[in-house]
């Protein structure tokens, strides 16, 4: 393979200045370049410049009527951006030297004047987080907004009763609202790690130069404060190099990306004709290209398999970071497409989970049906037997399992038990058993803070919508 060097490219050589006399070749320009992906911050970078033009001024740094025509320039290139009238160039490598060149052509030779005291080190550096911040922002809206359609179908279906499990085996009974707000409450973790990361990313890095901060008589205060960052980074060399943001975003993503899977997994399995708890509407089912009978939830399956590739994102940017020397390094360059995959993949599983649980089909008798099997209620006869006949719970424990063992080698249920036939296992046990023997007596009784007791399924539905919708 031919290794063609590109040395009349004024447009890159430009960037350089005098310090190469060519140009890079076709290879290192297409590995060098990022502009394939980082023309996302554009909005973030045009920010970022215009902040840091009205502090030059204000600073005497540069010119008052330089600094109105580059805030100018900025404007229309934004304007271009948006229109899709601006051209993106490779051989300017990064949405900050495709900026740059379009506001020379535009203002002249004061665009050169934007670039004082920063580095393109500290400029991304500010640009990714404003990114990541406004990514953290829209996936709490997203998050926020599936916890108030769980959190409305918890309270809609406080008083079905399905099965829980455990080892997905039938265990106890609970409600369908009690599920349901099991997940409310691992997407408000979900949402406390991205405010935290929100939080600890917001410094600004601008400012901080290459590496070494700047000889000029800048304000960092001031464009922190324009861009909304709570304060200046407090260290240069660690301002440029961090990425902590990014892998904190990564991580909380992943976390978030896991819940919605187990959600989805369990979509999947509830819609199975073997246990038809739910049926998914038109809009979030496929069929089959062989068998029209097939519903599928490909929906849930899809969000299943994504938490996957947010996964790998994480452990992507992980290794690219794990042994970089202070300060920046080319590597970081590759910090980004994770980022984007990552958000671009949790922002659809939300929506896709958001618009399933909306219009899912709660199938309540079936529900019921599938909660009194397995002898789900064993527990409530030991309880009942600490409770009423005194008995030590392991005693009782042991008791249960054998009228579990007869009910079993009979092939009924605990409840078509005579009492004659309890009695032979203990003696004490009287009519008042058959009280405790419902799933919704089972479910009903269990009114601990947190438990599945319809009563307080709608006491945390309300504390929920003061928790995480206010």
């Amino acid at each position: 393979m031919t290794d063609k060097t590109s040395n009349n490219n004024p447009e890159a050589s430009a960037m350089w200045g005098g310090r190469f006399d060519q140009g890079p070749s076709e290879i290192m320009e297409k590995i060098n370049a990022s502009i394939g992906f980082d023309k996302r911050f554009y909005a973030q970078d045009i920010a970022g410049s215009k902040a840091h033009c009205a502090m030059l001024v204000s600073q005497g740094i540069i010119a008052k009527e330089d600094g109105d025509a580059i805030q100018k320039g900025l404007d229309q290139i934004k304007g271009e951006i948006e229109a899709g009238q601006f051209t993106f160039k490779s051989s300017l490598e990064d949405i900050h030297m495709n900026v740059e060149s379009r506001l020379k052509e535009i203002v002249g030779d004061a665009a050169g004047r934007l670039h004082t005291a920063r580095s393109r080190n500290d400029q991304v550096a500010t640009d990714f987080k404003l990114w990541v911040r406004d990514t953290l922002d829209a996936v709490d809206s997203g998050l926020k907004g599936l916890q108030a359609v769980l959190i409305s179908l918890a309270e809609s279906q406080a008083h079905t009763v399905m099965p829980g499990f455990t080892h997905l085996q039938t265990a106890q009974p609970v409600t369908f609202g009690h599920h349901m707000l099991a997940y409310v409450e691992m997407f408000g973790r979900d949402r406390s790690r991205f405010i935290g990361a929100r939080k600890r990313l917001n410094e600004s890095p601008l400012g901080s130069a290459a590496l070494a901060g700047t000889s000029f008589p800048i304000d960092r205060h001031q464009t922190a404060e324009a861009l909304g960052f709570a304060y200046p980074t407090r260290n240069s060399l660690d301002a440029v190099s961090d990425r902590d943001f990014a892998l904190e975003f990564l991580s909380a993503a992943a976390i978030t990306n896991i819940h919605l899977s187990r959600m989805a997994e369990e979509i999947v399995i509830w819609c199975s004709s073997q246990f038809g708890f739910v049926r998914l509407s038109d809009s979030f089912s496929t069929g089959s290209s062989i068998m029209p009978q097939k519903r599928n939830p490909d929906a849930a399956e899809l969000v299943r398999a994504k938490a996957g590739r947010v996964i790998g994102n994480l452990n992507s940017l992980l290794v690219t970071m794990k042994g970089l020397p202070l300060a920046y390094s080319k590597d970081m360059q590759d910090d980004k497409e994770p980022v984007f995959e990552a958000a671009d993949t949790l922002g659809l599983c939300i929506a896709a989970m958001t618009g399933m649980m909306s219009e899912v089909t709660v199938n309540a008798g079936r529900l019921k049906e599938a909660a009194g099997n397995g002898f789900s209620t064993a527990t409530d006869i030991a309880d009942w037997c600490v409770r009423v006949l005194n008995m030590p719970f392991r005693d009782a424990h042991h008791v249960t399992g054998a009228l579990v063992k007869m009910a079993e080698d009979k092939g009924c249920l605990l409840e078509e038990l005579s009492l004659e036939e309890m009695q032979t296992v203990e003696k004490g046990i009287t009519e008042d058993v058959y009280n405790v023997l419902s799933v919704e007596a089972s479910a009903g009784s269990r009114v601990s803070y947190g438990g599945t007791a319809p009563e307080n399924v709608l006491q945390q539905v309300a504390e929920a919508k003061e928790r995480f919708l206010k």
